[in-house]
């Protein structure tokens, strides 16, 4: 039997097909034309399915009665407007949902959501709570809040498990380099207070528990968040990750909020000049002055998982495979 898998040639999705393949998983992998797809034709047991998902026709040709699983890992985390993350998160979501729907005895549809789809913490950084009201503050969040909606208006006829991650981070990441390379730059420009709190998993850890969800027996639309267990401030990732780099950052420079949100003016009108999504954007502000942090220990329990790195250790590793790679 084979599992489906969307966003396998991007960093997460890479995570989880490389840990697939390792225990002699079949996996077939959606991607894009224009996707690069080297390091999943490395990869033993893992066979490619054109197609996206917001293209319902693929997603349809890609399932069949020979899928096992469904690992729903693709999404867009940055978008020219609340149209296309609706479209390609919720929409693609919903796409796969009907799919999966006329796949006899799928096993299960793991959908791969976001702490953003809760909401940041309360002022004091207190984990945020499963039971509460999600209150996303970004098109993004609200869009993986639609999806998760979506899922679980199929739970009846579809067995799903929803995961949360908070920011996820390791080798093959682009999101977070921009911060080790200001580090290793000796500079380190910053929003909001350094003793805000946040939860983070490494990409490795976080793979795994979307693979033990695939097989876990839990009651189907059973949600949970994952993380590495620990609570970190700014601070802390900065002394930990110039640890790694054995550099330290000389100049620290705190960008008021005013500044940020001119930036993103800029950043949009440079984005729409050239028809590109850009990670900096006025409703990304939205998220950049919270704290955001969940607690994991349910997943650990339901999932029989535990994650292996803290971010002390998955900082090394990370900077070791930026250097390795050229990136650094």
């Amino acid at each position: 039997m084979t599992i489906l898998l969307t966003g396998g040639s991007g960093f997460l999705g890479s995570h989880v097909a490389e840990r697939l393949s390792k225990t002699g998983r079949k996996v077939r992998a959606l991607v894009r034309k224009t996707s690069d797809t080297k390091f999943l034709k490395s990869l033993e047991n893992v066979e490619l399915a054109e197609g996206a998902v917001d293209d319902r026709a693929s997603v349809l040709e890609a399932t069949d009665d020979s899928i096992e699983a469904v690992i729903h890992v693709a999404g867009l985390v940055k978008a020219r407007n609340a149209d296309e993350f609706s479209r390609v998160n919720t929409g693609g979501t919903k796409n796969l949902l009907e799919a999966a729907e006329k796949v006899k005895g799928l096993k299960r549809f793991v959908l791969v959501s976001s702490l953003a789809a809760a909401g940041p913490s309360d002022k004091d950084g207190n984990p945020v709570s499963l039971e509460g009201e999600p209150r996303p503050v970004t098109h993004y969040g609200r869009s993986k809040l639609a999806a998760e909606r979506a899922a679980l208006d199929k739970k009846s006829r579809i067995p799903v498990t929803i995961l949360r991650p908070p920011a996820i981070y390791g080798p093959r990441d682009r999101e977070i380099l921009a911060f080790f390379k200001a580090l290793n730059a000796r500079v380190l420009p910053y929003m909001g207070s350094t003793r805000n709190k946040l939860s983070m998993i490494y990409g490795g850890d976080c793979a795994e528990a979307i693979v033990r969800a695939v097989d876990a027996d839990v009651p189907s639309g059973s949600t949970y968040f994952i993380d590495d267990g620990y609570v970190y401030t700014f601070d802390d990732l900065v002394k930990q990750a110039e640890a790694a780099l054995s550099k330290r950052a000389w100049l620290r420079v705190p960008i008021p909020k005013p500044v940020i949100r001119s930036a993103a003016v800029l950043s949009e009108l440079y984005g729409r000049a050239r028809n590109r999504p850009m990670m900096l954007t006025r409703d990304k502000c939205n998220e950049l002055f919270d704290q955001w942090v969940c607690d994991g220990s349910a997943a650990r329990k339901a999932l029989s998982w535990e994650p292996n790195v803290p971010f002390s250790e998955g900082a090394r590793m990370t900077v070791e495979w930026y250097r390795t790679a050229g990136w650094l």
